[in-house]
C-alpha cells in the first residue's frame, strides 16, 4: 500500500495594515471558497438544478477581476474624491475559450436517466452502451494513481502542516508592491512508490509442480533453460532438443547389458555413437572458431577505424593551430601596415613640418571630426556606460504592466478594418477601352505567344514499327457549272452584281467617314505633334529659321542702340570740354530715337 503527502511549505505572509483590510472590506469584496469557472471545468462541481448553473454563470460574469482600470492623465497623481485618478470599465475579453460548452451538463444525465426508465419498462429495448475514457493509467494521469508515504520530519511541525485539508483557507490581500509576485502557500514536492523499478522486472512466473511416481516428464529436461538464457528458444535450442530425443531413442534401442549374446552390437552402437559425439562436437568447435575469428576480425577493424579517427583528430588540431598561428600573423602586417600608412599620410599632409593650430570654427562644422565621432585607438570610448541611458518601464518589462497597456489601446488597433481595394477601372465613360489597358492586353499576348513558342518541343516523330498503308485521297467532286438561256438573263445579273458592288463600296466609304469624324480630334493632335510628310517638315523649319534670324536681328540693334547711349552719357558725365553741348547732344539724341520709332 502507498501513501501520498501534499507538503506545505510555511510561506511568509504580507503584513497587511487594518486601516487597509477595513477599507477593502467596506468596498464588499466578495472571497469566494471556489473559482470562478469550475463549473464549466471541473469534472466533479455538481450545480443541483439548471438555475443554479445559469446563477453561477452569472456570478462568475459580475467578478471584479473583467473590471480594469484606465488611468486619467489629467488627474493622474490626484487624491481627491471628485478628480479621480483612475476609471473603471467592462473588459470585453472572455475568458472563457469558444470551444468550452457554457451549457448545463444535468441534460445529459436526464437523458441517460430517461433511457434507465425505459428499460425498466420496455424489455425490447437496449441500453447503449456507456463509452468511458480512458483514464490513461500508465500515461499522463498515472501521477493520480500514487501518493507520497508519510516521512518523518527533523522539526516539529503540526498535522494540519503536514496533511492537506480541504477547508477555506483565509484570504490574504497581495502586497502593494508589484516587484516580487506572491508565492503559493503549499507546492508538492514529487511521489513516490513501495516498488522500485529494478524489482518490478523480474523473471516469468514459474508455478511449482508435483512428478508423479515412476514418470520422467520431457518438459523437466528444459528446466535447466531460464529466462534470458535459452528462453525465448531459439533455433540453437530446438536443434538441442531434438539430439536430446535422438539421444534418448537410441538409449532405448540399445540392448540389455545382461544378454551376453548381444553384448558385441552394443559395444559397437556405443562407438559410432560416440563418432558421431565426437564430430558434433568438432563442428561446434569449428563455429565456435569461426565466431572468434570474425569478432577479433570485427575488433581489429574498429581499432584501425578509432586509431585513423585520432590521427584526422590530430592532424585536424596541428593544422588548425597553424591556420591560428597563420591568420594572426597576417593580422598583425596588416594592422603594421594600416598603422605606417596612417603615418605617411599624416607626414605628407605637413611636409614643411610647421605647427598648425587648431581650427574649432572647422572642427565643428565638420560632422566626421574628432568632435563628433572620436576615434577609440585615440583613448575616447563614447559607448561606455551606456546601460544608464536603458530604458526600465513595469509597462513594457512585465506581463501586468502589458496586459494593462494593451486594455488601454482603442478599437481599431487591437481590431483592425481592412477595406478590400476597389477594381481597376479600365474603361472610359463612353464605354470604350483605355489605352494603357488596350496595350497590357497586348503586351500579355505577345508574352503568352513568346513564351509558348519557347516551351515549344519540337516532337520527333518516330518511324513506324509496322508496315503502315498509304491512305488514298478521295477523288474531287466536279466543279459545278450554271448555264444561261440567254444573253439577257446575263447581262441583268451582271447588272444587279455591279449594283450589289457599289451599295457595300458605299456603305464601307460611310463607316469610314463616321469612324474619320468620330476620332477627327485624335487625327488632329497626331498631325501637330508629329510631322510625318516632307512639306510639313520643310514648312516647319523655314518658319523656325525665320523666326531665328528676326531675334538675331532685334538683339543686334538692341545692342547698338545701347553702345551708343552709353558713349552719349560717358561724354555728358565726364567731359568738361562739351558742356556746353550738352543740350545740343540730348536734342540730337531724341531726334535719332524718335526717326527709330518711325522706321519700326
Amino acid at each position: 500500500m502507498s501513501h501520498a503527502v501534499t507538503i506545505e511549505e510555511p510561506q511568509a505572509q504580507p503584513q497587511v495594515s487594518q486601516t487597509r483590510y477595513r477599507e477593502r472590506s467596506r468596498a464588499g469584496s466578495h472571497i469566494s471558497s471556489n473559482r470562478a469557472y469550475d463549473f464549466l471545468y471541473d469534472p466533479l462541481f455538481i450545480v443541483s438544478s439548471e438555475k443554479d448553473h445559469t446563477q453561477a454563470n452569472i456570478q462568475a460574469t459580475l467578478i471584479r477581476s473583467r473590471l480594469r482600470k484606465v488611468p486619467r492623465f489629467k488627474t493622474m497623481f490626484s487624491n481627491l474624491i471628485h478628480y479621480p485618478r483612475y476609471s473603471l470599465y467592462w473588459s470585453k475579453s472572455d475568458p472563457v475559450p469558444p470551444f468550452i460548452s457554457r451549457e448545463w451538463k444535468g441534460h445529459k444525465e436526464k437523458h441517460r436517466e430517461a433511457l434507465r426508465q425505459l428499460t425498466t419498462t420496455d424489455a425490447s429495448f437496449q441500453m447503449p452502451k456507456e463509452v468511458y475514457e480512458d483514464p490513461e493509467v500508465t500515461g499522463k494521469n498515472r501521477y493520480k494513481y500514487f501518493e507520497r508515504p508519510f516521512l518523518p520530519f527533523f522539526q516539529q511541525m503540526p498535522f494540519n502542516v503536514v496533511y492537506a485539508v480541504s477547508k477555506a483557507e483565509p484570504y490574504t490581500f497581495p502586497p502593494t508592491s508589484t516587484k516580487h509576485l506572491s508565492i503559493p502557500s503549499k507546492s508538492t514536492v514529487g511521489t513516490q512508490t513501495d516498488y522500485r523499478d529494478a524489482d518490478v522486472q523480474t523473471d516469468p512466473y514459474s508455478p511449482e509442480y508435483v512428478v508423479c511416481q515412476d514418470s520422467i516428464p520431457e518438459l523437466l529436461t528444459l528446466a535447466t533453460l531460464t529466462w534470458g538464457r535459452g528462453l525465448p528458444a531459439g533455433q540453437a535450442e530446438v536443434e538441442m532438443i531434438e539430439r536430446a530425443r535422438e539421444k534418448r531413442a537410441w538409449e532405448a534401442s540399445l540392448p540389455a547389458l545382461s544378454d551376453t549374446s548381444q553384448f558385441e552390437k552394443r559395444r559397437k552402437m556405443m562407438n559410432e555413437m560416440e563418432r558421431k559425439e565426437w564430430a558434433f562436437r568438432e563442428q561446434e568447435i569449428e563455429k565456435l572458431q569461426e565466431i572468434r575469428l570474425e569478432v577479433l576480425k570485427e575488433l581489429l577493424r574498429k581499432r584501425e577505424e578509432n586509431q585513423n579517427e585520432v590521427n584526422m583528430k590530430h592532424l585536424n588540431a596541428r593544422w588548425s593551430k597553424l591556420q591560428e598561428g597563420k591568420e594572426a600573423k597576417m593580422a598583425k602586417i596588416q594592422r603594421t601596415h594600416v598603422s605606417t600608412i596612417r603615418k605617411l599620410v599624416g607626414k605628407r599632409k605637413n611636409i614643411e613640418g610647421k605647427l598648425e593650430r587648431r581650427n574649432i570654427i572647422k572642427d565643428y562644422s565638420d560632422y566626421a571630426s574628432q568632435v563628433y565621432g572620436p576615434l577609440s585607438r585615440l583613448g575616447c570610448f563614447p559607448d561606455n556606460n551606456s546601460e544608464d541611458f536603458v530604458v526600465k518601464n513595469y509597462y513594457l518589462n512585465t506581463y501586468e504592466g502589458l496586459v494593462e497597456l494593451e486594455s488601454c489601446l482603442p478599437d481599431f488597433v487591437t481590431q483592425p478594418q481592412i477595406r478590400a481595394p476597389k477594381p481597376k477601372v479600365i474603361t472610359t465613360k463612353a464605354g470604350f477601352l483605355k489605352r494603357a489597358a488596350r496595350l497590357d492586353y497586348e503586351l500579355a499576348e505577345v508574352h503568352k505567344a513568346l513564351l509558348d513558342k519557347k516551351n515549344k518541343v519540337l516532337e520527333v516523330k518516330k518511324p513506324p514499327r509496322f508496315l503502315q498503308r498509304n491512305p488514298i485521297p478521295q477523288p474531287r467532286l466536279p466543279t459545278p457549272t450554271l448555264e444561261m438561256t440567254s444573253n439577257e438573263e446575263e447581262e441583268m445579273e451582271m447588272a444587279v452584281i455591279y449594283l450589289q458592288k457599289l451599295l457595300r463600296g458605299r456603305v464601307v466609304q460611310n463607316m469610314m467617314f463616321e469612324g474619320k469624324e468620330k476620332r477627327l480630334e485624335l487625327i488632329q493632335e497626331l498631325r501637330t505633334c508629329h510631322a510625318l510628310q516632307e512639306d510639313e517638315k520643310l514648312v516647319k523649319k523655314a518658319e523656325k529659321q525665320v523666326t531665328l534670324a528676326l531675334q538675331r536681328q532685334r538683339n543686334l540693334h538692341e545692342h547698338k542702340v545701347f553702345l551708343f547711349l552709353f558713349s552719349c552719357y560717358f561724354l555728358v558725365k565726364f567731359s568738361p570740354l562739351i558742356l556746353s553741348s550738352h543740350s545740343t547732344i540730348i536734342i540730337k539724341i531724341n531726334e535719332m530715337l524718335k526717326k527709330k520709332k518711325k522706321k519700326k
